[in-house]
């Protein structure tokens, strides 16, 4: 986001802090599935119901912004189940977030998934954040593509788990599995109404 290429007009965005949550948009968790069984399970698509962080913008020096989320990673929900021999029930959904709590995550010893963000760049039609991404007990760096538009921002990055130390998950004795790398995605409001402005401080 180079402060001369940078619009606040065309973004709709001004410079301050804006806390993050449920209430700003989804942010979802998707899968697919891979081995000879892969026909009777489904791709999936998950949601984070339980989460919160904050967005730091400066529109006028972009290197300035930073973003920090904090999810309950007990909180994930079966939005969608594509594919598959017949349709999620309700007892297969309870399942999937069982074994996702117990098997994936862990989330007994590792409750909270967190990012902080330690650099932002490029251009508001097209930015990347870097950051630290502590999931499972163990801390990655990743880089989150993303853009601002109409208010709002969206993104997405793709996560191989096994750099988490998961063993992605399997069923039928091996023959269907979820495949290492998953999807993340979002598409967040930020909200003048719950803007608190100013100038980032430094080292924000």
């Amino acid at each position: 986001m180079d402060p001369e290429e940078t619009d606040p007009e065309k973004t709709d965005i001004v410079t301050g802090t804006y806390p993050l949550g449920p209430g700003n948009g989804p942010l979802l968790v998707r899968t697919t599935r891979t081995g000879l069984g892969a026909r009777a399970g489904h791709d999936l698509t998950l949601e984070a119901t339980r989460w919160h962080g904050e967005a730091v913008v400066d529109v006028e020096d972009p290197a300035r912004s930073s973003v920090s989320v904090e999810v309950d990673a007990t909180s994930f929900e079966v939005r969608e189940g594509a594919g598959g021999v017949k349709p999620l029930s309700d007892a297969d959904r309870r399942e999937i977030v069982r074994n996702i709590r117990e098997k994936v995550l862990g989330t007994a010893r590792h409750p909270v998934i967190t990012f902080r963000s330690s650099l932002v760049a490029g251009t508001a039609e097209a930015f990347r954040v870097e950051g630290d991404l502590t999931l499972a007990g163990a801390t990655r760096p990743v880089t989150v593509d993303a853009l601002l538009a109409d208010g709002r921002v969206r993104g997405s990055v793709t996560l191989t788990q096994s750099r988490w130390g998961i063993r992605p998950y399997s069923a039928l004795f091996g023959a269907l599995r979820l495949s290492d790398d998953v999807g993340v995605w979002f598409d967040l409001a930020l909200s003048p109404d719950a803007l608190s402005q100013g100038t980032p401080s430094p080292g924000a």
